[in-house]
C-alpha cells in the first residue's frame, strides 16, 4: 500500500481523550506515516478554541489590557493535555519562549500559530513519531503570497528525511523566518500539501463529522450519505453553501490527483466521504448533493433588442465593479437579464445601483426581487438524462413551491432555482424526496 497522510481537525485534538482516539485510528494502518494536527478546539459547547484564546491574548496586548490570565488558560489547557497522555516536552520552555515573544510584540500571525505548534510537539511524542515544523517548508514571498512550488520542493525534500512525523497546520514563513499564517482553511490546506509532496495515496481529512450528506441534515432528517463525490461536484456544493472543505484546502490534492477522504474521529469505522477527480455517476445516483443559500435580490432587467445593443451587459457589471460587488448568477434571455446578489455584499447599495443602471443602460423595466434563495441540485448523473428538470420541476410545483428563477450550467451537472426565502426549506425537501427518497 502506499502513504497515507492524516489530518486532524480542532475537534479530534482538543484534550487528551480525543488524541487517545488519534492514536488508536494512526496505529491501526501503518501507511499513515505523516500526521498533521490543528490547535485544539472546543471539548464542549462552551469552551473556547485554543487559536481564539491566543487571538484574545493579543487582542488585550493591544489595547494595553492585561492578558497574562488568559495566557494562565491556554498554559493550563496544554499541561493537563501533557500530563494525561504522559508525555514531557518541556512545554515550560515553550511557554516562556511564546510569553517573552509576547511582550516583545509578536504578530498576531506568530501567536496564533503556537496551538498548532504545541499541539505538534504533543502528538508527536505521544505517536513517537518526528516532529516536523512547518515554519521553514510553508513558503511564502514578502508580500505573503504563498509560494506553491518552492513549498512543494521544501517539504518534499524534508520529508523525505523522515519516516513518520507530525507536522503542526496552519502557518509557513516569510523568507525573513516570520510567522505567516494562512487566512482560511489553514490546517487543511497543510494537510493538502504535505499529501501532495509525498505523492499520498489517500489525504485523510479526520474530523466530527462522517463525511458529507447529501442534504443539510437539519432540514432533511436522516439525509443519506455520500460517499463519492468528484471535486467539480464539490465545488458546486460549496459554492451554493455547502459545510466543506475550503477550494484552497483542496486545490494541492486535486492538482496531484489525490483523492481525499473525509472520516469522523469519533466514528473512524465509517468510510466517509471520497473525494475523487472522475467525473461519473457514483453509486448510481442521478444526483450527488443539495445545498442553497437564502438571502439573496434577483434584479431583473428588461429592455427591447437587448440582445443587439453591444455593450450592454459590460454596462451593468461596470456599475456592480464600481461598487465593488460581485454577482452570484446572471441568467438571461433575449430581451432580459437577472443579476443574482447576495444581500450581504449589497450592503445597502441596491437603490443606488438601480439608479444607476436605469440611468446608463435606460431599460424598459428593472424588477427587484428581494429576500430571495437559490438552492443547487448538483450530480453528474443528470447530464443528458431525458426527465430530469421535469422531475425537478414536477417535485417543486407538488409541494407549492413557486420557481422565480432557473440557471443551468452548461455542463449539465447542476440546475439552480431561485424561491423566496419562506419557501427554502420547503424547496429542499421536495427535491430530496423526488431524487432520493
Amino acid at each position: 500500500m502506499g502513504v497515507k497522510v492524516a489530518k486532524f481537525g480542532g475537534s479530534s485534538v482538543a484534550d487528551a481523550i480525543q488524541l487517545a482516539k488519534v492514536k488508536s485510528i494512526v496505529d491501526a494502518n501503518p501507511d499513515r506515516k505523516y500526521v498533521v494536527v490543528s490547535a485544539p478546539g472546543k471539548r464542549y459547547s462552551d469552551d473556547n478554541k485554543i487559536t481564539d484564546l491566543l487571538y484574545l491574548c493579543k487582542t488585550h496586548i493591544d489595547h494595553n489590557v492585561t492578558y497574562e490570565q488568559v495566557f494562565q488558560v491556554i498554559c493550563d489547557r496544554f499541561r493537563a493535555i501533557e500530563l494525561n497522555l504522559g508525555v514531557d516536552v518541556e512545554l515550560e520552555k515553550e511557554f516562556d519562549q511564546i510569553n517573552e515573544n509576547l511582550k516583545n510584540g509578536a504578530s498576531a500571525d506568530y501567536i496564533a500559530s503556537r496551538g498548532e505548534y504545541l499541539n505538534a510537539l504533543l502528538t508527536a511524542a505521544y505517536l513517537g513519531y518526528d516532529f516536523i515544523d512547518t515554519k521553514d517548508l510553508i513558503k511564502f514571498d514578502k508580500k505573503g503570497k504563498f509560494l506553491n512550488e518552492e513549498t512543494n520542493e521544501a517539504l518534499a525534500a524534508e520529508l523525505a528525511k523522515h519516516e513518520k512525523g507530525v507536522l503542526p497546520g496552519f502557518y509557513g514563513a516569510y523568507p525573513d523566518g516570520k510567522i505567516k499564517t494562512f487566512s482560511r482553511g489553514g490546517s487543511d490546506i497543510t494537510g493538502a500539501l504535505v499529501a501532495r509532496a509525498v505523492n499520498a495515496e489517500v489525504y485523510e481529512n479526520w474530523t466530527d463529522v462522517s463525511g458529507f450528506l447529501m442534504a443539510d441534515p437539519r432540514i432533511v432528517e436522516g439525509a443519506k450519505p455520500i460517499s463519492k463525490i468528484s471535486y467539480k461536484e464539490l465545488r458546486e456544493l460549496s459554492y451554493m453553501g455547502a459545510s466543506v472543505l475550503h477550494e484552497d484546502a483542496i486545490y494541492p490534492a486535486r492538482a496531484a490527483d489525490i483523492p481525499i477522504n473525509i472520516r469522523n474521529t469519533n466514528e473512524p469505522e465509517h468510510p466517509g466521504t471520497t473525494i475523487i477527480a472522475e467525473e461519473s455517476n457514483h453509486d448510481n445516483n442521478i444526483i450527488s448533493g443539495i445545498a442553497g443559500s437564502k438571502d439573496f435580490t434577483v434584479i431583473g432587467i428588461y429592455k427591447n433588442m437587448m440582445s443587439v445593443d453591444v455593450g450592454f451587459v459590460k454596462r451593468i457589471l461596470s456599475i456592480l465593479e464600481d461598487y465593488d460587488i460581485y454577482f452570484e448568477h446572471l441568467p438571461s434571455g433575449i430581451d432580459t437579464i437577472s443579476v443574482v446578489i447576495s444581500n450581504k455584499v449589497l450592503a445597502g447599495h441596491l437603490d443606488d445601483i438601480v439608479e444607476d443602471i436605469q440611468r446608463k443602460c435606460q431599460p424598459d423595466s428593472i424588477d427587484v426581487y428581494t429576500d430571495m434563495a437559490l438552492i443547487a441540485t448538483v450530480g453528474y448523473g443528470m447530464a443528458k438524462r431525458p426527465g430530469v428538470s421535469a422531475k425537478l420541476f414536477g417535485a417543486l410545483y407538488e409541494a407549492g413551491v413557486n420557481i422565480r428563477m432557473i440557471d443551468q450550467g452548461s455542463s449539465e451537472m447542476n440546475i439552480i432555482v431561485g424561491v423566496e426565502n419562506t419557501q427554502f426549506e420547503i424547496a429542499i425537501k421536495a427535491i430530496y424526496n423526488a431524487f432520493v427518497e
